[in-house]
């Protein structure tokens, strides 16, 4: 018993991310009348088995700034046909 079919590697060459996209996810997000003093900013490093156990479509934002806006948006589509 296997999952179905598999694509044709042609078929696949003329995929890519975005394909066949219905969903639309808009973002609008302000940053404003904001200021930074004196700070300090540190380091972030993703290492070797950071990543270790991870199951799903885990998302890794990283940010070693001030006053930063990070805005991420995930539309996962899956479709399973018999």
């Amino acid at each position: 018993m296997g999952i179905g079919q598999s694509v044709d590697p042609a078929a696949l060459a003329g995929l890519s991310g975005g394909t066949d996209i219905t969903e639309r996810m808009t973002l609008n997000g302000t940053v404003t009348d904001n200021s930074a003093d004196q700070v300090m900013t540190g380091s972030n490093a993703i290492n070797s088995g950071s990543f270790n156990g991870a199951a799903g479509l885990p998302m890794v934002i990283q940010n070693t700034g001030n006053n930063v806006l990070i805005q991420n948006a995930t539309i996962v589509n899956v479709q399973f046909q018999p």
